[in-house]
């Protein structure tokens, strides 16, 4: 289910709006990638790491992910032409998914967006788009607290599979998050 044209809505956060993104929005969002990742995995992944991410090399990735046929939708949240944050979602790619089940791939926030709400409402636009008879999943990482919170506050829970990824040379453990269908 790809919905990228025409899709806009404007929520109650001082005029936050969310929106499909398009191949221009690459670099913006790429930033704020990295700019994420180096403010909530700090002390989780290794800092050398986090130092060397490179937002042009992120840009590359996410104008992939926004090319035509791809098989995520992606969505900004921004304020004043602002980029806040952005989700990534499409069919799982969990060897053991059942079919028409669902994953979030990627969600994060500028810092300074953290706590106002804006998150909230990007992970409710994403659920809108999701059939209700679907199945969710998200990986998140072991430790990551403030992310794992968030999740549980919006239905997902640990299913109990686990793997492990490595980032920097230091293996680190994912947990699946399941939020069933309603």
């Amino acid at each position: 289910m790809v919905w990228r044209s025409l899709f806009r809505m404007t929520v109650d956060l001082d005029g936050v709006t969310i929106r499909a993104a398009t191949p221009d929005d690459a670099p913006r969002i790429a930033q704020v990638d990295v700019t994420s990742w180096q403010g909530a995995y700090a002390g989780l992944l290794p800092d050398d790491y986090l130092a060397e991410l490179d937002p042009q090399v992120r840009a590359q990735r996410w104008l992939s992910a926004l090319s035509p046929g791809a098989r995520s939708t992606v969505l900004v949240a921004e304020q004043g032409g602002t980029t806040l944050g952005f989700a990534s979602f499409g069919p799982s790619s969990d060897e053991d998914a059942d079919p028409g089940t669902h994953e979030l791939y990627a969600m994060y926030l500028v810092p300074g967006a953290w706590g106002r709400g804006v998150a909230r409402e990007l992970m409710r636009t994403v659920l809108l788009q999701v059939p209700a008879s679907a199945t969710m999943t998200l990986w998140v990482l072991d430790g990551n607290e403030r992310a794992q919170h968030f999740y549980r506050r919006h239905g997902f829970h640990p299913d109990g599979v686990e793997r492990i990824d490595e980032f920097g040379g230091t293996p680190l453990t994912e947990l699946r998050y399941r939020r069933a269908a309603s």
